[in-house]
């Protein structure tokens, strides 16, 4: 099975370059830092000022298109900063099939690169939960008239995510990361019956440690990469929770946040068990050691596993 985060189309620094100084020549001379690749898009830093986008993968070009409509009406709207597009770049026949986007670069470092304990992680659990019940109380009318649309790809259908973790903790498993995978595997079929709301909010749909930053002193800085926006159940982001918090801090975090019902809270559980699989098996896949750190963060904690 091709795995999700393998590229479509890899874009090179030389043609990246001439892209930009095609597009907006107020960029010349471009000058690139490679930031990094997720599973849809490789970003670079321009110039030292602007952070574009490159899809790497076709799905992701309608997450570009969403982040150019939502992300300049939510920015407002949010306790903590995130990016907002300020150039769109259209395909070139021939050279890169997609579009691509670039955002004024915000300062602070990726929380997952932080290496941060459990008392950092307790102090981000009230800010991070206020950030979050903002975002859930956006209109959705005005969402939806910007465009936003539902979940299209089942993130919280664990009809469709419940074989994929299975198969993934099996794997973890096999590679000797976790030595006992059957607490995790109780808990999702305990819970295989739960239901995504139909009460539908707007979502960032992919919250996790790698799109947390912090500024110098470990505080949260902002809140990046919205390509999964949409509307969907609030669990989906709640999941964060579960993943980065330790258990003393959630808590903290319901307090913050305000009335989570228990359908919700446990939906989220296993969105993190799912997430933090894909993560473990992602991070190894890569060789990246604080993805992997952070995806088996979650599997690490006996407490987790009772709730």
């Amino acid at each position: 099975m091709t795995a999700p985060w393998t590229a479509e189309h890899r874009i090179s620094d030389a043609l990246a370059a001439q892209l930009l100084e095609d597009t907006f020549p107020v960029l010349r001379p471009v000058r690139l830092e490679l930031l990094g690749e997720g599973w849809d898009n490789v970003a670079y830093l321009v110039n030292g000022e602007l952070v574009f986008r490159f899809p790497r993968r076709q799905l992701a070009v309608p997450f570009l298109e969403k982040e150019h409509r939502l992300l300049p009406a939510l920015a407002p709207r949010l306790p903590l900063p995130v990016p907002v597009p300020e150039l769109f770049g259209q395909p070139r026949e021939g050279a890169y099939p997609w579009p691509f986007l670039g955002y004024r670069k915000l300062s602070g470092e990726t929380a997952c690169r932080a290496s941060l304990d459990d008392r950092e992680r307790t102090a981000l659990a009230e800010p991070l939960a206020r950030f979050l019940s903002a975002l859930h109380t956006f209109p959705p009318d005005d969402a939806r008239r910007l465009g936003l649309p539902p979940d299209t790809i089942g993130k919280l259908d664990l009809s469709l995510r419940l074989p994929e973790v299975v198969e993934r903790l099996a794997r973890i498993r096999a590679l000797g990361l976790l030595p006992d995978v059957h607490p995790w595997l109780q808990i999702l079929e305990a819970g295989a019956d739960l239901r995504a709301s139909e009460d539908l909010h707007v979502v960032h749909g992919d919250l996790y440690v790698r799109h947390l930053l912090l500024a110098p002193d470990r505080s949260l800085a902002g809140v990046i990469d919205w390509g999964d926006l949409h509307l969907g159940d609030p669990a989906v982001d709640l999941s964060v929770a579960h993943s980065f918090l330790p258990p003393g801090a959630q808590e903290i975090f319901r307090a913050a946040y305000g009335e989570i019902d228990e359908r919700r809270w446990k939906l989220a559980q296993l969105r993190a068990i799912c997430h933090s699989a894909a993560l473990v098996v992602y991070g190894h896949d890569i060789g990246d050691r604080d993805l992997l750190r952070e995806g088996l963060r979650l599997f690490s904690s006996a407490k987790a596993a009772a709730r």
